[in-house]
């Protein structure tokens, strides 16, 4: 009897195993999960069935590997039980209205990006996909301000950092910007609160974003609410959903407690 190889035996094993049967290749923290050409990264919580998650979008320049070797991020997502999700831009910068990098852009790629995402961090991971915040920093709060009217029902809950609208503030949006926390440094900058302009474009105003929200979402009568490092105001909507302006009297920056804070805040209204 012929001896066989071992090329031949792992061959014969294989071809008795249907391809459907075949573990998918796995994706995490360290390697990507593709979504056509599109990467994104996730860490997972131990011990945790169907959890929530928490998406960060980066700012200009940045990615989904730098998103994931933060380690206060990833050490709040352990804390809170749920998932870290790190998203990639389409290109250097987030492909949204008025964006001086595309000016011509509708937005369109990265709503299909976001539409994919939700679908499969449900499908493949098991996550809870009614327990989404999004949150990102600079030019990744303008795609979450973005991403709020636009896409409102597709997350709990939305937390902008240092960002707005690019361009002109719309006049309308698929969904009231809702169960949303601004967080803004009184001395940025980088993107000042009443924005500035680059290019052929302006930053958005957040005070024009705010009263958007608060137009289209019926909120009314601030409220001052305590919160460490921040002075937060939160006013209410009839239908219980939140809007909170948190500001700070430092620079262009961001740190894990907030975004800590906000999902602790969004679990006590009830969003997440």
């Amino acid at each position: 009897m012929p001896r066989l190889t071992f090329a031949a035996v792992l061959s014969t094993f294989f071809a008795l195993i249907p391809l459907s049967g075949l573990p998918a290749f796995a994706c995490g923290p360290d390697s990507d999960c593709m979504l056509g050409d599109r990467p994104y990264r996730i860490q997972m919580p131990q011990g945790v069935s169907n959890p929530g998650a928490i998406i960060f979008a980066h700012g200009y320049r940045g990615s989904h590997l730098g998103t994931m070797r933060n380690k206060n991020l990833r050490a709040v997502a352990d804390r809170l039980g749920v998932a870290f999700v790190a998203v990639k831009s389409y290109a250097e910068d987030w492909r949204i209205p008025g964006t001086p990098s595309d000016m011509g852009t509708d937005g369109a790629v990265e709503l299909l990006y976001f539409d994919q995402l939700v679908a499969d961090l449900g499908s493949r991971h098991g996550i809870d996909t009614s327990r989404l915040m999004l949150t990102g920093f600079s030019a990744g709060g303008m795609l979450v301000w973005q991403m709020a009217c636009d896409r409102g029902d597709s997350f709990a809950a939305f937390v902008p950092i240092a960002g707005t609208f690019w361009g002109e503030i719309p006049q309308t949006c698929a969904t009231a910007p809702a169960n949303l926390i601004h967080i803004h440094g009184t001395g940025d900058r980088i993107v000042p609160l009443e924005g500035r302009p680059i290019g052929q474009t302006h930053q958005g105003s957040v005070t024009g974003a705010l009263a958007l929200a608060r137009r289209l979402g019926g909120f009314t009568t601030p409220q001052p609410v305590p919160a460490p490092d921040l002075d937060c105001t939160a006013e209410t909507a009839a239908d219980g959903a939140l809007l909170e302006v948190c500001l700070h009297p430092g620079g262009h920056s961001v740190k894990s407690a907030w975004i800590e804070r906000a999902w602790q805040r969004f679990e006590q209204t009830g969003a997440l």
